[in-house]
């Protein structure tokens, strides 16, 4: 894609993340991770050259396909789509971070394969905070004890929570997804041994509301790149 262009984006989307910051008085990092997902890797060297060093694939095979082509350590690699087990050796050989941890078994699995090849996984548990049955996630009143058998395991490293909003332009809706995810990611750092307060929450429409809530981590795909083919 047009690097002017691009950069323009970047520059847009990383003003309104300090926009978010300096209204809710926050003074800790946010990171932009750059979604690539159904684009091709010469997006991902465009990312790079605009000075993006996160990139966030939904798929393993598609991660799989872009490491393949431009180097495990070209960017740090988001794994942010539904993580099937069978897919968890993959996982863990390429993803620096696996946003979507959402169940027992498939904690159990990356930690077997982590134990296997001799690293550490580092993970966010996903909590459905919408409530929605059509989204992933640990549902909320199941989140802390899920969470403290996962960190219990071995090769595993939960450095915090992730959800996703709803769809829709009531922002009273969204926010409260986003709160309700920060206070349960603030509950089980200190319940929990270990665990971090990272907070991966917002996508390209609702980024800034997701800031102000806490986010730590912003997902911002379409706002960045369009979709595939502009």
């Amino acid at each position: 894609m047009d690097s002017h262009l691009l950069a323009e984006r970047v520059a847009r989307v990383r003003d309104g993340i300090e926009r978010a910051r300096a209204r809710s008085g926050r003074t800790d990092a946010v990171t932009l991770v750059a979604v690539t997902k159904t684009h091709p890797a010469d997006t991902v060297r465009a990312a790079i050259a605009a000075g993006l060093a996160d990139v966030g694939e939904n798929r393993v095979q598609e991660m799989d396909d872009k490491v393949a082509e431009l180097g495990r350590e070209a960017v740090r690699w988001h794994l942010i789509g539904h993580l099937q087990r069978n897919k968890a050796a993959r996982a863990v050989a390429l993803a620096d971070l696996i946003h979507s941890l959402d169940s027992i078994r498939l904690a159990e699995e990356l930690s077997r394969e982590a134990v296997k090849a001799g690293v550490e996984v580092h993970a966010l548990v996903q909590v459905n905070t919408s409530g929605e049955e059509s989204k992933f996630g640990l549902p909320a009143d199941e989140a802390l004890d899920a969470a403290a058998r996962m960190a219990a395991l071995p090769g595993l490293r939960l450095e915090g929570m992730m959800t996703m909003a709803p769809f829709t332009e009531d922002e009273a809706v969204v926010r409260r997804t986003f709160a309700a995810a920060r206070t349960l990611c603030e509950d089980a750092a200190r319940q929990i041994p270990g665990f971090g307060r990272a907070l991966s929450m917002g996508m390209s429409n609702d980024y800034e509301a997701a800031v102000e809530e806490g986010s730590t981590l912003v997902r911002v795909g379409s706002t960045l790149f369009g979709d595939r083919g502009t």
